[in-house]
């Protein structure tokens, strides 16, 4: 059966990217058939492709989508033909009109949350439960803590943005303009900082903290933002540095982290914390909830055709992007 996925031969730009028709397949032992009605973007796709997360070549691209499942291999007994369907998954693939893969990462879709929905937020919503929920400071997040979150107008940041203010979290974001700032305001944000137009955004968050920083910060964005987030800390803090879409983390002393307050530093992947079934369902158990309970609201805001795929990865990598954007095969 013939269908249009996207590959790289080579790393590269988004010119690299490539829609070819392949023979999918039957799915086999503990693999389904999916054909997907929407599929996500996300920065680790720009890795993929540029070659900072190496992958075997020729590649597939794209980590998370949504569809019907139209068949299902030996011993995959939580899913079966004709059911919605939705995933953010290893290994790569979801850049396709439908794929073979892994049953184990795939969760039945709520009838309450449509497919766009649904490809928007797998995993940027797993990714915000994983940090949230479960990458936390000594003695764990109550209602009234102050967290900062860069990025936070993205996809990832716009749930974080709204799942922090339903737990009661102070979540300071940063942005790289007025706008941003507004949209992260109007998600939940209690504070947001124009990182452009106050670079030194640690000050700030000084500032609101009343001297003593925040118990967490939650980082994607990498070189451009590590130094200001150690300095951000209350003593005992955690970073969590989960992205680098600035540049890779620069090398550092352990010594540092004495001496910015005994801080911690940890850098978590959701593919990790995904590695079961269990744990899998539990987390998306979560994500359905609060995103069908209406705390936290899906905005998909660019639409791309499949074969536009190099557009799309252009505009992510400019951050262009606000919210969660997908691909309609």
């Amino acid at each position: 059966m013939n269908e249009k996925v996207v590959v790289i031969e080579t790393p590269g730009g988004p010119e690299q990217l490539k829609l070819v028709a392949v023979d999918v397949g039957a799915p086999g032992p503990g693999e389904i058939r999916i054909r997907h009605e929407a599929c996500g973007l996300n920065y680790i796709d720009v890795y993929h492709r540029s070659g900072a997360y190496a992958l075997p070549l020729p590649a597939r691209l794209g980590m998370e989508g949504a569809g019907i499942v139209e068949a299902v291999g030996e011993g995959v007994t939580h899913l079966k033909a004709g059911d919605r369907a939705a995933y953010a998954s290893q290994p790569p693939g979801a850049y396709a009109t439908a794929r073979v893969m892994p049953a184990k990462s795939v969760l039945k879709l709520p009838d309450s949350i449509d497919f766009e929905t649904a490809a928007g937020m797998m995993l940027k919503g797993l990714t915000v439960q994983y940090l949230l929920r479960r990458t936390l400071p000594q003695g764990g997040l109550q209602a009234g803590d102050f967290v900062l979150f860069h990025a936070a107008a993205g996809g990832v940041g716009l749930i974080a943005c709204q799942w922090a203010r339903a737990l009661g979290l102070q979540l300071i974001g940063t942005a790289g303009s007025d706008e941003k700032c507004e949209l992260a305001l109007a998600h939940g944000a209690a504070h947001a900082i124009n990182y452009r137009r106050e670079p030194n955004f640690a000050a700030r968050v000084r500032d609101i903290t009343g001297g003593r920083g925040v118990k967490v910060v939650y980082d994607s964005v990498g070189a451009d933002t590590w130094e200001g987030s150690l300095d951000s800390l209350a003593p005992f803090g955690l970073l969590a540095s989960f992205g680098a879409a600035s540049g890779p983390v620069p090398a550092f002393s352990v010594g540092t982290l004495a001496a910015k307050g005994s801080v911690y530093v940890t850098r978590p992947t959701l593919f990790t914390h995904i590695a079961t079934r269990e744990a899998t369902q539990a987390m998306g158990d979560e994500l359905f909830s609060v995103v069908a309970s209406g705390a936290v609201k899906i905005r998909i805001d660019q639409r791309y055709a499949l074969a536009d795929v190099a557009q799309a990865h252009r505009d992510l990598e400019a951050r262009r992007l606000t919210g969660s954007a997908i691909l309609r095969p």
